[in-house]
């Protein structure tokens, strides 16, 4: 019997164990499954490190938030990913998050490219080991959610670059424009401009941020 290794990083340590519990019972051809699990991005980076030099993962499960909302971190989910890719980059990995928004899983796709991705709402046992046979055959496996969001984005006709991308998810999140230059490596003045362009783009000229925003979400941009 072969031996599908997996491992699952994730920083809630109850949902993780369910995980765990649900993979290792998967009934798929003649393969024994073990999952191994991690809950920081130093714990998942280690045992990743520490499988060179044994076994490679098969699959590698990764929550895009390792830590608390309210807290800073240096490395998420997304950073591992990357790593990850160059490390083992015959690893399926395959995230599993509760961003279900446009730009954080076009943004993980660009930047890791994954096996899969499943928004934490479309998960439950049938899912979970749809995902396992999905990517060890013929990979891609997206969640429902996920590929909604990502179909959204393909049906696009408005393009826009990274800086625009970014001014657009901060304002969603409530950053104000004075405090844009904290996360966009632009001068006020030119975040001042792309705006303006920005709210041309989507017919927002005379309306305020919000409405730029709702426009936006509108055409799964964010």
């Amino acid at each position: 019997m072969k031996t599908l290794r997996i491992l699952a990083v994730d920083d809630h340590e109850m949902t993780m164990l369910g995980y765990k519990f649900i993979l290792e019972r998967i009934v798929f051809d003649d393969h024994n499954i073990i999952v191994d699990t991690a809950n920081t991005y130093e714990g998942g980076k280690q045992k990743i490190e520490e499988s060179l030099h044994s076994f490679k993962y098969d699959i590698i499960f990764l929550d895009v938030q390792l830590f608390p909302p309210n807290e800073e971190q240096p490395n998420n989910g997304e950073d591992l990913g990357i790593l990850a890719r160059k490390l083992v980059p015959e690893s399926k990995i395959i995230f599993m998050s509760s961003f279900s928004d446009n730009y954080r899983i076009n943004s993980i796709l660009k930047s890791v490219d994954p096996d899969g991705y499943m928004v934490k709402t479309d998960i439950d046992p049938k899912s979970l080991e749809q995902a396992v046979k999905t990517v060890t055959t013929q990979p891609p496996y997206y969640s429902s959610k996920a590929l909604g969001a990502i179909r959204k984005k393909m049906s696009n006709d408005i393009t826009l670059d990274e800086n625009d991308k970014k001014i657009l998810y901060h304002l969603s999140i409530g950053t104000k424009t004075k405090d844009l230059e904290k996360h966009i490596e632009l001068s006020s003045s030119s975040i001042e401009n792309r705006k303006r362009h920005l709210k041309s783009l989507f017919g927002t000229e005379k309306e305020n941020d919000l409405a730029l925003i709702l426009a936006a979400k509108n055409r799964g941009f964010i």
